[in-house]
């Protein structure tokens, strides 16, 4: 669909319910040939794997802070926005912290000339400090050993729950490969909900996606080689021993 028809790509880097990984780089190099505006959604991205947003020319890119840049719940989500914009946008969500000089309480709204114009309201301070602090620890990190850690995870995850779990209906979801997957790993089996309800009594935080994933996030910054073996043996146990067939794990709930 990308052709001189097409005015604005959005995608979604890392795919949330599998994994899969869009070649950034390559994509928006072709929309942009094409003339298209290129918007990147880095939720499951960003803290994850290596991203270049400047070199390869994307235009926007949006994401949250609570997920691997470990803000929390409710934590402040951000925008990216290439150079060459700074100052061209209309925000629709304009408020006074996008003012080019907010204090000045003029009656007119002047856009600021760079990326505050991009700001609304007062930020939820709570939330902002609670992310600050989250960032701090990624600043001597390098993301090139991050996405070391974070393939090795999950290579380590998928062969372990193969050899494990065989012949106990799991299917890998997400991209064997990892140049074509994110910091995640997920299958699919046909009682997804009641299985993770089993693993989280059981000590395996993940989560289901509709409508049969079982969504595993591999952290790289803390988490451990050993915690992904004990996972994937916890997973092979409680299918072998259908710990999940239970009537209060089948009991949907309003977070899955």
């Amino acid at each position: 669909m990308i052709d001189e028809n097409l005015a604005v790509l959005m995608l979604t880097h890392v795919d949330y319910r599998t994994g899969a990984m869009h070649d950034l780089a390559a994509i928006t190099e072709r929309a942009r040939a094409a003339g298209a505006i290129v918007v990147w959604d880095l939720a499951h991205s960003a803290g994850a794997v290596p991203l270049d947003l400047r070199t390869s020319g994307a235009d926007f890119a949006v994401g949250c802070g609570y997920k691997y840049l470990n803000g929390g719940p409710g934590a402040p989500a951000f925008i990216y926005a290439h150079p060459r914009h700074h100052g061209a946008p209309q925000q629709p969500l304009a408020g006074w912290f996008g003012h080019a000089d907010p204090f000045a309480f003029d009656p007119d709204f002047a856009p600021a000339a760079d990326m505050r114009a991009f700001l609304a309201g007062t930020p939820g301070v709570l939330g902002m400090r609670a992310l600050e602090a989250a960032l701090d620890v990624w600043t001597d990190v390098d993301m090139g050993e991050v996405r070391a850690k974070s393939v090795a995870l999950c290579d380590l995850f998928v062969e372990t729950v193969a050899q494990r779990g065989a012949g106990l209906d799991l299917t890998l979801a997400s991209p064997r490969e990892a140049a074509g997957r994110g910091s995640q790993v997920s299958f699919r089996h046909p009682e997804a909900y009641a299985v993770m309800r089993a693993l989280i009594d059981h000590g395996v935080v993940g989560d289901m996606r509709a409508p049969d994933i079982l969504r595993f996030g591999l952290t790289p910054l803390y988490t451990r080689y050993v915690d992904v073996v004990d996972a994937a043996e916890i997973l092979a146990r409680i299918l072998k021993e259908r710990r999940h067939d239970v009537p209060a794990y089948r009991e949907r709930a309003t977070v899955t």
